[in-house]
């Protein structure tokens, strides 16, 4: 039970700090998956690409992962499923209990110079969290290091075919302001072209 318990409270911490949505939960996520081992690292920026292709926000469904495969391994599938359930409702408690006191006081927080200046100060912090998990996306996604470190070649550093992908789709996605689905299954078949 002591991994349902850490569970709960990382997952709930990460709800409760974790102000703008997915994406600014993903160095909480980070944060757990160095200091556990419910996460690797290392398939960190796979699972961020699931949890996007898949129905629902990215924080739940990494969540709802870290759970199931923390329960899975301390005492198989009935465990991993309620570790799941777990964190995945430790994740979204704190949203709940904090819209359901807003919705209460509503109209003294419209007012409120105090509320206003607040969000003033949690819009940057946010935008923060959010380039720092950019950052370590696209690291991941299009960089070598590993690669780098054992051959020192500076050529080495980059993923060429990943670079080209990226670039491509954004330059597309800023021209053209696609559905992310149709920047996510191409992405995959190219993926899939590109390693066969």
């Amino acid at each position: 039970m002591n991994v349902i318990f850490a569970l709960v409270y990382e997952f709930f911490k990460t709800g409760l700090f974790a102000v703008g949505g997915g994406l600014a939960t993903l160095p909480f996520l980070y944060d757990i998956a160095s200091r556990y081992a419910w996460l690797d690292i290392s398939i960190m920026s796979d699972m961020i690409a699931i949890s996007e292709s898949t129905p629902g926000p990215i924080g739940v469904n990494m969540a709802t992962y870290c759970g199931y495969n923390a329960g899975f391994s301390a005492g198989g599938i009935g465990l991993g499923i309620f570790a799941g359930l777990a964190a995945t409702l430790a994740l979204v408690l704190p949203s709940l209990i904090t819209i359901l006191i807003v919705a209460r006081i509503l109209d003294k927080f419209q007012s409120s110079t105090l509320v206003d200046n607040a969000f003033k100060g949690l819009r940057p912090a946010v935008c923060g969290l959010i380039a720092s998990a950019a950052l370590s996306v696209f690291s991941s996604a299009c960089l070598e290091v590993d690669l780098f470190k054992a051959s020192g070649s500076f050529a080495s550093l980059f993923d060429i075919k990943a670079l080209v992908l990226f670039a491509l789709l954004f330059a597309v996605n800023k021209k053209i302001k696609l559905h992310p689905v149709f920047i996510i299954i191409p992405a995959a078949i190219a993926g899939i072209i590109f390693e066969m």
